[in-house]
């Protein structure tokens, strides 16, 4: 099966999921505006931030933009469980399509809401007076670093999807997510947590890319060498559950 088969198979998966938007709007509207409404309630009303030098806004806000990488999950995971109880995936299965098509298809319809969804925090960051000082290219370069943990992310809830297999099922799946995203330094830095405490959040792979991001926004809680485990940490993520996630698609129904 030739490149160019492939990604068409990828694109067509993908234009299905982005026709779905316009069908359920206010379903992508929520996912936007959730971490947004998160990031205000923490920075007005629960903010403080001890042991932070600096503004705790600068500090809170590329936690924030990791965390949103980590949560919303539930939208693909549960996309991909009712294709499952409904037969889709099936009937996909028997047409003349590369493997994985779809699996691909839901990953960059994600991601392109992801990019949106970063472009909105950080645009009211800045309203609530957050600012990068690192300069474009690093602004860009923290840009990456979220979306390449976001990508793993996905892959991992999409293979979770596939062992729950049904829609009511994905909450309790997706309850595990949240110990990753608040067991890190979006809020605080470890070291104003106890000492095991501290130990675990700085070795949570989201800690990492929040630091390093941190670090290349010129924010408090940055620093420098940190990037390397930003990008090696996704990658060891994607190399164990993408082609996870692979098998299982194809040994569906098997």
């Amino acid at each position: 099966m030739s490149a160019a088969y492939v990604m068409s198979d990828c694109w067509t998966m993908t234009r299905r999921e982005l026709a779905h938007w316009a069908r359920q709007p206010v379903q992508v509207v929520v996912g936007l505006i959730f971490p947004i409404m998160m990031l205000l309630m923490f920075g007005y009303l629960v903010g403080g931030g001890r042991g932070i030098e600096g503004e705790y806004v600068d500090f809170l806000v590329p936690g924030m933009l990791t965390l949103t990488m980590v949560f919303g999950l539930e939208g693909t995971m549960t996309a991909v469980t009712q294709d499952l109880d409904k037969g889709v995936i099936d009937r996909f299965r028997s047409m003349p399509m590369a493997d994985g098509a779809v699996l691909v298809g839901r990953s960059v319809a994600d991601m392109l809401q992801s990019a949106t969804g970063l472009l909105l925090m950080t645009g009211v960051g800045y309203v609530i007076g957050w600012r990068a000082h690192g300069g474009f290219g690093a602004f860009l370069g923290a840009m990456g670093l979220l979306l390449l943990l976001r990508f793993a992310m996905l892959w991992i809830g999409i293979h979770l999807a596939m062992i729950a297999g049904r829609a009511e099922l994905v909450q309790a799946v997706q309850i595990l997510v949240w110990p990753i995203g608040f067991l890190s330094n979006a809020f605080a830095v470890p070291e104003s947590m106890p000492g095991w405490l501290g130990t675990v959040v700085a070795w949570n792979p989201m800690s990492a890319t929040a630091t390093a991001v941190r670090d290349l926004f010129g924010n408090p809680g940055g620093e420098p060498g940190h990037v390397v485990a930003a990008v090696v940490w996704p990658l060891v993520l994607l190399a164990v559950f993408f082609p996870l996630a692979v098998r299982k698609f194809r040994r569906l129904s098997v």
